[in-house]
């Protein structure tokens, strides 16, 4: 019997559904999302791919899935109520954070309201020290005080963070002891010393904070989703994208929601590493325009770029090295991606001051653009393409989604283009070149401001509407090639199906290199690797079934953050601190040879490599077609080729041109041409004059 793979990728407007055969089939759907409930939306698509291509429920052997449900959650402040029960005097470590904000001249800039109310932030008598010695012993009584304090609230979930608990984690496990026997046995309970053991109250206390506040909403998620694939007699385990790009099990997922905050653009992350490692790409920035969301990250020579701290929440979620205290700390790993409010759905409106504005806020997929003729009544960035020519109202998604560009037009001279008194044309290109302006800086994010040069790099887009807009935004960036892969509007599936299962166990160490020996630093290393053997045989993994990799956070002395280097087999501390010299280089622009270099923090990874697979379909339009498009005041409105992927196969052909497929449009404005590779990859690039 045939077996077949599954990748689902939820997004804000659409649900990505990939199927890969060991037969060589390869099919796709894609389908606008169900926001009341998104196991609907897949049983839908599942139920269509099994008729439609005759394969049966019990022939698909594995499905991952990648979801924006935590990320929405935060964003949106809907996750559950939640209790924070902490050391005696640091009641407010939520409340004080970093003393820093994204707005510095902005003297009334107020900070986002913690995720725990302060009446809810319960203190306990007890003390630890840094070496997690016990000054004060836990007070129990005060504990049974705070415990019933939560219960008496109707209180969802409960974070357990206390000083030093990373170096002892008894006086925690008790408190969840004591609060279990006293509180509804749903509530979800978090410890710190559990979800994140190592040094920094604020950001350890913000993570714990997080992992509690998503973990009844993704519980009912997941149990949800299980029911659905049950209900359609899929039997195959569920397996979910973590933020740093490796897969995990429902049950973990479940328990550590924390990990799933950036779960849906990672997976397009690693397809783009995938993709890049078949052509002659020395790196790439990936791009994902989808309906909600742009994502930037940079891939380096078939890597992808992590970090270990990122804030969540704010205009744009990036990581530590441009936090700019807007958002809530996670510290955690995460695919080094930036995210910004900028998709199909944004809405684009004119402000108090007269100026146009394109998202954050989304249409979503309910009730979406206007042009979707499903109750919306704000233009957004759609409507805008709509009305330049660029999307094709009677082939969206293969022609399943048809679009009223009447509608579309009306609403945007209505409310845009009449009030800032300009013409339609002029309007709808302001809203594409606003919304391309705000995407830069997501690219900007993960290379400008990461010490790399975005011209040395090929742009990698995909998303519903990254080849909608890649030229444009690589024009204001002076990059000169862009690259499109087969399927690209629902890429960030197939994605899903290039990722290997891992587990991470890391470990506080707080200590100068100068100052132990590399044996005692092997043999800590020894005791985070046997945890995590022990992790990953409760998943049902042997030894021989995976890979092991060893990081340390590395700072020099005196340094308030510090960076993740890879640690070789034969440790050694002279070739350590040139490899930590040398990222801190790329990474800042300087290093100092002189000062002396301490571990943070050791990181084991465990990976159990899955199947790969290769392989692509794509509708085609029929033959060559011409339409208006509208490229700017230097050029109006002029008759191009619409044309499909296939249409490339005789060599390159110069713009403007458009290229239609079933789940994304390419937009090759004058100045650029396009091409096929070896892959199938449309290969764009930038005429230099």
């Amino acid at each position: 019997m045939v077996k077949y793979r599954v990748g689902i990728d939820i997004g804000g407007t659409f649900t990505d559904l990939v199927v890969s055969g060991d037969d060589g089939m390869f099919r796709t759907k894609k389908l606008l999302s169900t926001p009341d409930d998104y196991g609907r939306g897949i049983g839908e698509g599942l139920r269509y791919l099994m008729d439609e291509h005759a394969f049966a429920a019990d022939s698909i052997t594995r499905i991952v899935h990648a979801t924006t449900v935590a990320t929405n959650a935060i964003l949106e402040a809907k996750g559950a109520k939640t209790a924070l029960i902490t050391t005696e005097g640091f009641r407010d470590v939520l409340e004080m954070r970093r003393l820093r904000i994204p707005e510095m001249y902005t003297l009334n800039y107020r900070k986002p309201d913690p995720l725990v109310p302060r009446r809810h932030r319960l203190e306990v008598v007890e003390r630890l020290g840094p070496k997690g010695e016990v000054r004060v012993p836990l007070d129990q009584e005060s504990v049974r005080v705070a415990a019933e304090r939560i219960a008496s609230c109707d209180i969802e979930a409960v974070a357990i963070s206390l000083l030093h608990a990373y170096a002892n984690p008894a006086h925690e496990r008790r408190i969840a002891e004591i609060v279990r026997e006293t509180v509804d046995p749903n509530v979800f309970i978090t410890c710190s010393s559990d979800i994140l053991p190592v040094i920094r109250e604020y950001e350890r206390t913000s993570t714990t904070v997080i992992n509690a506040y998503l973990g009844p909403a993704l519980r009912e998620y997941l149990s949800g989703l299980r029911r659905h694939l049950d209900g359609l007699g899929i039997a195959a385990p569920l397996q979910i994208m973590k933020s740093d790009g490796g897969i995990m099990s429902m049950d973990m997922a479940a328990a550590r929601p924390a990990y799933l905050v950036e779960s849906g653009p990672a997976a397009g992350v690693i397809g783009a590493a995938h993709a890049t490692a078949e052509t002659d790409l020395a790196g790439c920035i990936s791009l994902d325009m989808g309906g909600t969301t742009a994502k930037a990250s940079i891939v380096e020579g078939g890597a992808v770029a992590k970090t270990g701290d990122y804030e969540v929440g704010a205009g744009i979620n990036l990581s530590s090295k441009l936090v700019m205290g807007g958002g809530y700390a996670l510290k955690l790993p995460v695919i080094d991606i930036s995210e910004i409010g900028a998709g199909g759905g944004s809405i684009v409106a004119v402000d108090e001051g007269g100026l146009m504005r394109v998202g954050p806020e989304s249409a979503g997929a309910d009730p979406g653009p206007a042009a979707y003729d499903m109750g919306g009544t704000s233009p957004t960035f759609t409507d805008a393409a709509v009305v330049l020519g660029y999307l094709n109202p009677d082939y969206l998604v293969g022609g399943a989604l048809k679009l009223d560009a009447r509608k579309a037009r009306n609403i945007l001279d209505a409310q845009v283009a009449s009030p800032l008194d300009t013409d339609l044309l002029n309007c709808a290109y302001g809203v594409y070149q606003v919304a391309c302006g705000t995407m830069v800086r997501a690219v900007k994010a993960v290379s400008t401001y990461r010490g790399r040069d975005p011209r040395d790099f090929s742009l990698f887009t995909f998303g519903g509407n990254g080849p909608v807009v890649a030229a444009a935004i690589a024009d204001l960036l002076e990059m000169v090639r862009i690259v499109v892969p087969p399927n690209p509007g629902v890429f960030s599936a197939y994605g899903l199906l290039q990722s290997d299962i891992e587990h991470e166990v890391m470990q506080a160490f707080l200590a100068r290199l100068s100052n132990i020996s590399e044996v005692e630093f092997a043999e800590r290393f020894q005791e985070i690797q046997s945890d995590l053997t022990a992790t990953m045989r409760q998943e049902g993994y042997e030894a021989a079934d995976f890979t092991i990799a060893r990081f340390a956070d590395l700072r020099y002395s005196g340094q308030a953050h510090e960076l993740t280097i890879a640690v070789r087999d034969n440790i050694d501390f002279i070739s350590l601190a040139k490899d930590f010299g040398d990222e801190h280089e790329g990474t800042y622009g300087h290093k100092a040879e002189t000062e002396e270099v301490e571990s943070v923090a050791l990181r084991v990874v465990a990976s159990v490599a899955v199947e790969k697979f290769s392989g692509s379909v794509t509708s085609q339009i029929g033959e060559e077609r011409r339409r208006a498009a509208f490229f700017g005041p230097n050029y109006g409105s002029v008759e191009v080729a619409v044309i499909g992927r296939v249409g490339l196969g005789n060599g390159p052909r110069s713009g403007p041109l458009i290229i239609e497929e079933y789940d994304a449009t390419c937009v090759v404005p004058p100045g650029w041409t396009a091409a096929l590779d070896r892959e199938g990859n449309i290969v764009m690039r930038r005429e230099i004059a």
